[in-house]
């Protein structure tokens, strides 16, 4: 891990980024004291994990026969003020 100030790091950057993206973990500081840390950026995993019990036991089933749209509408507009 090195260590460089605002001023270093600000004449430098272009070095010190190709330190942290060859793995080294670069800090910058301010008077001796930390403020940043540059890793690189890491990748998400593809896709996201599924809760396939909370999918289970939520599954909607689809209406059957033709729906009055106007109708679905006024029932959920029943009660509902402004």
């Amino acid at each position: 891990m090195s260590h460089y100030s605002v001023a270093e790091a600000k004449n430098n950057l272009p070095k010190l980024l190709d330190r942290m993206l060859a793995g080294e973990e670069v800090v910058i500081t301010r008077r001796g004291k930390p403020i940043a840390r540059l890793a690189p950026e890491t990748a998400p995993e593809p896709g996201f994990p599924l809760d396939l019990e909370w999918l289970d036991a939520n599954r909607v089933t689809p209406a059957k026969g033709p729906i009055d749209t106007a109708a679905v509408v006024a029932e959920m507009r029943r009660g509902y003020r402004y």
